[in-house]
């Protein structure tokens, strides 16, 4: 029997989820990074902590980390040969190796996912989202795929793997308390920081 939900929960915490580690690492990616986390910290100003659903090997982290050196990460992975690079990254009691669909992580000042709910059962969104908003003491960073209706697209030759839609708007929509702080695109032809074509939504919790 399976310890997961759904088959996506399965897809990345098995064999192809640890390939992808191969794939999404590089100085580029971490230069990259960089560029777009100094524009994300410009909006919220100081942060103390953050927290990442779904981080793989802690890619977004390290750009953190080098912008905020004090700063507290902690983070979710699915993937357990991801999860131990997270370990030694971070600290052991810093991370949460399982599903995000299930886990309860410590709130933070900013909880963000970057190329993970577009990977997300459908039916489970709104779980995910639950989660997303909870890991959250004050921002919410939402970094994917956008379209403005549900669509769904093969990916590396797998069906039902990855999702477009304009999650951060359903979010809002979940959230009453969640408000727009600012929003961009990441664009794959950036002459000097390229990356995904994802569209990032920063949103901020009403108190």
């Amino acid at each position: 029997m399976s310890a997961y939900s759904t088959l996506q929960e399965e897809f990345w915490a098995g064999e192809f989820g640890s390939e992808y580690i191969s794939r999404n690492q590089s100085e580029r990616l971490l230069a990259a990074n960089l560029a777009f986390f100094s524009r994300i910290l410009e909006r919220t100003g100081e942060i103390r902590s953050c927290v990442e659903l779904g981080a793989n090997i802690g890619m977004n982290l390290r750009a953190l980390r080098l912008l905020v050196p004090e700063v507290r990460l902690r983070a979710v992975e699915i993937n357990p040969d991801a999860a131990a690079q997270l370990r030694e990254l971070i600290g052991e009691e810093n991370v949460i190796k399982g599903s995000l669909l299930n886990c309860e992580p410590e709130p933070a000042d900013l909880a963000f996912t970057k190329g993970v709910l577009i990977h997300i059962n459908q039916e489970a969104l709104p779980t995910a989202y639950d989660r997303l908003y909870a890991a959250s003491n004050r921002f919410v960073l939402v970094a994917e795929y956008y379209n403005p209706s549900p669509v769904s697209i093969a990916y590396r030759g797998h069906d039902d793997r990855l999702f477009k839609r304009d999650f951060a708007g359903e979010m809002m929509e979940r959230f009453s308390s969640l408000s727009l702080v600012d929003y961009g695109f990441l664009y794959r032809r950036d002459p000097n920081f390229p990356q995904d074509d994802i569209h990032w939504f920063l949103m901020e919790k009403l108190r």
